[in-house]
């Protein structure tokens, strides 16, 4: 059986998901209007980046937490030259880096969710929830694998060439691998750095599973926006 050539970067790639990642595949296509919404979020995102890197509450903790963020960021600028990403994909990556942000600066464990609830409604959200710890960490994880899941499928289709469901699962598995590697570098960096920066990089809180929380969060995540990656591809397919 003869086998086609992977399509171009700019090419518009369609298969029975529909386009890829809902919409990778006309990503090379983008006119100047397509490119001014992303280029509108990363400007936004820098702004709010600068503006948070003014005074964190621990510089140390700040700077240990921003290293991944410049390791992703020069990834992303090095998978150009193979992939460009969807807008949606590049709005969802930019949304997750500034809730990352906002974590930096205040250390996870300390970011005042809480306080900022009660501002507004008059009543504390982790009292209403029932939570007996600051759980805005639980939140960057869940969020990772629910808005990086379509990201790395996007990947997986243009430059790995997989199809139907394990375009799917891998992202799944991706996420969930990628997540228990950041665990692992969580804990070599606190064992190193000891003391206080190590604790609040790490961020237990006293919880002694906490990093198979994170994990499982991540995971939950991911399957949620593959669910609605495959169901929003089979209504697309449908209508076509």
């Amino acid at each position: 059986m003869m086998r086609t050539a992977p399509p171009a970067p700019g090419q518009d790639m369609r298969g029975p998901d529909g386009p890829a990642g809902g919409g990778a595949g006309r990503a090379g296509h983008r006119g100047r209007g397509g490119r001014r919404g992303p280029a509108i979020a990363a400007v936004a995102y820098a702004a709010l980046w600068l503006a948070l890197a003014v005074q964190p509450l621990d510089r140390s903790t700040w700077l240990l937490e921003n290293a991944l963020v410049v390791a992703l960021c020069v990834g992303v600028c090095v998978l150009r030259r193979w992939l460009r990403f969807s807008n949606a994909a590049l709005y969802m990556m930019l949304g997750f880096l500034a809730l990352h942000a906002v974590g930096a600066h205040y250390t996870y464990s300390e970011v005042p969710y809480d306080a900022w609830w009660r501002a507004l409604t008059g009543h504390g959200l982790n009292e209403a929830l029932g939570w007996r710890r600051n759980n805005y960490d639980r939140l960057i994880h869940f969020c990772y694998g629910l808005l990086f899941a379509v990201p790395i499928r996007e990947f997986l289709l243009r430059v790995v060439e997989v199809r139907g469901f394990w375009s799917y699962f891998l992202p799944l598995d991706v996420t969930l691998s990628t997540s228990a590697l950041y665990e692992l570098i969580e804990w070599a960096a606190a064992v190193f750095f000891g003391g206080d920066l190590g604790a609040n990089y790490l961020g237990m809180q006293g919880d002694q599973w906490d990093s198979h929380k994170d994990m499982a969060l991540a995971a939950l995540g991911a399957l949620l926006a593959m669910l609605f990656s495959a169901v929003r591809g089979r209504f697309r397919a449908r209508r076509r």
